[in-house]
């Protein structure tokens, strides 16, 4: 029998997110931290030499991960059976991999540095799918929609400026992602109750030194610099801070899964259907919303997820406890495959949307009576009524209305309205209430200021992120 595989492998996640987190390029990382150790060790006069450097360079990308699995089973530590693989392959330089370092160094730098490389691909997903619904926006900005508070009508908007709200959610997600990634920073070197303890035997009690040894690893790792304090680890507070940028972005993409699929249901818009796609093994007519079932399935699991790192973190004891380690190989992986994976699907969902404006017209005539009634009153107010007593008259009409549609019976409600003589509004005041353009206020200006002071300046400043490709694989 096969071994079962997780689905974000085999049908979600794409290839560039599933390699950073791969095996392989995850103990890659750690020989590049192990190398960026001992080279700084080197150059600030510790007992390693130049050619040690130089084979742990050599031998970097010689893995070994079966030999490193056999050790593993016999000593059961993942960290120094990596160094006894890396020291077989580079024999001259076995004696000082790892010298004055704990487990977390290098797990902990490691991760950090995979982190920047996902969060830096989310980026890419995110900025390329902001630009295909800022297209869209500006597309359907003048198309009257019929609006909904409650799920209920209500008044009306325009479908770009609906859009609008979908983009909007995503800039906020993409400030907070932003935030995150000029925000990090790594563990660097801090011993194993993070007091630094080995380094400065290492170098002789010179605090100086040892604050220099530390900075200039976490800067060969492509950091600023490292945090200024911690324990064994680097605080798990940090996963939560960056989980809960990508858990937002699971909600922003949940929410405008919601709305496609309503809209669906009423036939306004349509996600991409492919000619030879099956909706359905008993009923051929279907045509499910797939893409956006996807969307709100993978991202309640990514909002679930946000839980489990504030617990993490909280459960950690004193300067560390080890119950972090088999819940985080699967968290933080998990929760960027699923954000790779949810954008990947809002990016296709979105560029392939069918519109469909008579259905969406007729929809808006069938409620005009209703969000008519606001234009109405305040016409009527400024030719002299009273505004109290016109909006009780209109209540009346609007339930008589309501219990017409009950009853599957049809009633003129605004030419009952026009025919009492109870509004004082001209002739050619009442013309203009089919206008349906008429009830959608600045949703068009409000679309167009929105993209040309927001969202245009940043994709142009982030134009080097934009347009990478997003393939469903099922």
């Amino acid at each position: 029998m096969s071994d079962y595989k997780n689905p974000l492998e085999t049908r979600y996640a794409s290839k560039e997110m599933l390699d950073i987190f791969s095996e392989e390029h995850r103990y890659l990382t750690w020989r590049d931290v192990w190398i960026a150790l001992a080279e700084t060790e080197h150059e600030m006069g510790l007992s390693v030499t130049a050619e040690q450097v130089a084979e742990l360079k050599k031998k970097r990308g010689e893995l070994n991960l079966a030999r490193a699995s056999e050790i593993e089973r016999e000593i059961h530590h993942d960290v120094m059976s990596h160094i006894r693989a890396y020291g077989e392959t580079a024999p001259g330089a076995a004696g000082i991999i790892h010298l004055g370092a704990t487990s977390a160094f290098v797990t902990d730098n490691a991760e950090m540095m995979m982190t920047r490389e996902a969060l830096l691909l989310i980026k890419r997903r995110l900025l390329s799918l902001m630009a295909v619904l800022r297209g869209k926006a500006d597309q359907y900005k003048d198309l009257p929609v019929l609006g909904y508070t409650h799920l209920q009508p209500a008044q009306p908007t325009s479908l770009g400026k609906r859009i609008s709200l979908w983009l909007y959610d995503l800039y906020l997600d993409y400030k907070d992602l932003e935030y995150r990634l000029d925000g990090l920073i790594t563990r660097g070197a801090k011993g194993t109750t993070g007091t630094q303890a080995s380094f400065m035997k290492l170098f002789g009690d010179d605090e100086a030194k040892v604050r220099e040894f530390d900075n200039r690893i976490a800067q060969k790792l492509g950091f600023r610099e490292s945090v200024p304090v911690s324990g064994q680890t680097l605080t798990r507070k940090v996963d939560f801070q960056i989980l809960s940028a990508l858990s937002s972005i699971g909600q922003s993409a949940h929410r405008a899964a919601n709305d496609i699929r309503i809209l669906q249901h009423s036939w306004q818009v349509e996600e991409p259907f492919s000619e030879k796609q099956v909706g359905s093994s008993a009923m051929p007519y279907k045509r499910n919303p797939i893409l956006a079932e996807r969307m709100s399935s993978l991202a309640r699991y990514l909002i679930s997820l946000l839980d489990n790192a504030a617990y993490t973190f909280a459960f950690q004891i004193l300067e560390r406890t080890l119950d972090d380690s088999a819940n985080r190989r699967m968290l933080i992986p998990e929760s960027f495959l699923l954000t790779d994976s949810i954008l990947i699907v809002y990016t296709k969902t979105v560029e392939g949307m069918k519109v469909y404006p008579e259905v969406i017209r007729t929809e808006m005539v069938d409620n005009l009576p209703f969000y008519a009634t606001e234009n109405i009153l305040m016409e009527a107010v400024q030719h002299g009524g009273d505004r109290q007593e016109l909006h009780e008259i209109i209540r009346g009409f609007a339930m008589r209305k309501v219990e017409a549609v009950r009853a599957g019976k049809d009633f003129d409600m605004l030419g009952e309205m026009r025919a009492s003589g109870k509004f004082p509004i001209p002739d050619a005041e009442w013309e203009k209430i089919g206008d349906l353009s008429a009830y959608i206020g600045r949703a068009p200006g409000q679309v167009s200021d929105f993209l040309r002071e927001t969202i245009d300046p940043l994709l142009e400043k982030e134009k080097e992120f934009i347009g990478i490709k997003s393939d469903i694989r099922v």
